[in-house]
């Protein structure tokens, strides 16, 4: 897929603009890119306007922005539309993307006709995974991206669908994340509040996707608020990586969801 890039303040972004007619935003998880949407793109594309960038610090994205939040990076991203000249998107974010989903729309909600958390969490980390957050910045400190990628890709599929290519090309993806954007992300990320209220606040029309047997994060807690305008789905058979695991259960779910709008 074809990649631009444009500069907004502090960073540039790297992203696929594919498509035409209602622009939908997909954001990837930690040590990912928009390659991670290579089987979703092409699909979505063909009834939507589908923008998918490369988050700050990941892929071929730039910034110099250090020690910045979440909301900073939904900052980013608001910029990023402006420059787009895109008024309301359908926000889709897998994991971290799902962090930056909440925190987007917490700031930016006029520029959201909607948005989606695909295995993600309103939940803020646990004082357990806080430490795993600063055991990490550590490990990547003192021994790079590679060991921390070759010990997380693992763990992001379904013991079922640990296939050699998913794994191989999650990798590949992985290594290519600098080590100061997986720095500054795993901070942000450790550090980021709980947006539950965000969820039980709004109006707008949200989908909670989850993975079966997803190991990162459990459905119960994707599944945190059930409202009238929260539609759940869980992904069968699925663990943290449905785009590459069941990508045309992920893309019905997302069309579905879309039409209803």
């Amino acid at each position: 897929m074809e990649t631009k890039s444009i500069a907004v303040n502090n960073s540039t972004i790297s992203y696929i603009d594919q498509g035409e007619g209602k622009p939908i935003m997909l954001l990837h998880g930690f040590c990912g890119s928009s390659a991670y949407w290579s089987e979703v793109v092409p699909v979505l594309s063909e009834n939507y306007r589908v923008i998918a960038p490369d988050l700050p610090g990941h892929g071929d994205s730039k910034t110099t922005l250090e020690n910045y939040s979440i909301a900073d990076i939904a900052d980013i991203l608001q910029e990023f539309l402006d420059k787009l000249n895109i008024g309301q998107v359908a926000m889709f974010g897998h994991s971290l993307g799902g962090y930056i989903t909440l925190a987007f729309a917490e700031k930016y909600s006029g520029s959201l006709n909607s948005f989606s958390l695909v295995h993600s969490t309103a939940y803020p980390d646990s004082e357990e995974a806080k430490k795993g957050r600063t055991a990490n910045i550590e490990k990547v400190n003192h021994e790079g991206i590679k060991t921390l990628i070759d010990g997380l890709v693992p763990k992001l599929f379904s013991p079922e669908n640990l296939k050699e290519e998913y794994i191989e090309t999650a990798k590949q993806i992985g290594y290519r994340t600098p080590s100061d954007g997986a720095i500054h992300t795993l901070s942000a990320m450790r550090d980021r509040p709980d947006r539950n209220s965000m969820l039980e606040s709004t109006s707008l029309p949200v989908l909670l996707i989850a993975g079966e047997q997803d190991q990162i994060i459990p459905a119960e807690k994707t599944f945190s608020v059930s409202k009238a305008n929260i539609k759940q789905t869980i992904i069968k058979d699925s663990g943290h990586m449905s785009m590459y695991e069941h990508p045309s259960e992920l893309i019905a779910v997302i069309k579905n969801f879309m039409e209803k709008i």
